[in-house]
């Protein structure tokens, strides 16, 4: 088991439910400019968590579009994140959220994680300005992690 994946591990329920309507899961997925690694995340944990879970996706400095190469690695995997709007994290979405993960913001600026106890930093390089096939690993990367975290969580 990798180190990052331990780490979330202490923020789920210690004995394995079957999630209802009342007792679903609350992620939020925060990096710096909510363009790339953060939308990835919230995309595939609704992909792979609809019904079980819920997600959301913010950045502490928010930019005005998701990164378009993002978008094109995320239609090869048969989600379209294109409409998406990159969105500032608020108090609401930090309260309402049951985990909280960060993508590595902490080397880029300000990050919630050092304030928060309910935060896992997955320390994810930034897609931002790769060319494709370096996105198309952290994109995969990501889907792992979210896997995981999702089949943990139920």
């Amino acid at each position: 088991m990798r180190a990052e994946d331990r780490n979330y591990d202490k923020f789920l329920p210690s004995n394995r439910f079957k999630v209802s309507d009342e007792n679903v899961r609350k992620f939020l997925f925060v990096c710096v400019e909510n363009a790339g690694r953060s939308q990835m995340a919230e995309a595939f944990a609704k992909h792979y968590g609809r019904g079980k879970i819920e997600a959301a996706s913010a950045g502490t400095m928010p930019s005005s579009e998701v990164n378009p190469i993002v978008v094109q690695a995320m239609l090869e995997k048969g989600i379209d994140i294109s409409k998406n709007k990159p969105k500032l994290v608020n108090t609401q979405m930090v309260q309402e959220a049951d985990v909280i993960v960060t993508m590595g913001c902490d080397a880029q600026g300000f990050c919630p994680a050092s304030f928060l106890s309910k935060v896992v930093d997955w320390k994810l390089e930034d897609p931002k300005g790769k060319p494709i096939e370096k996105v198309r690993e952290i994109r995969d990367e990501i889907e792992r992690r979210v896997k995981k975290l999702i089949s943990a969580s139920v």
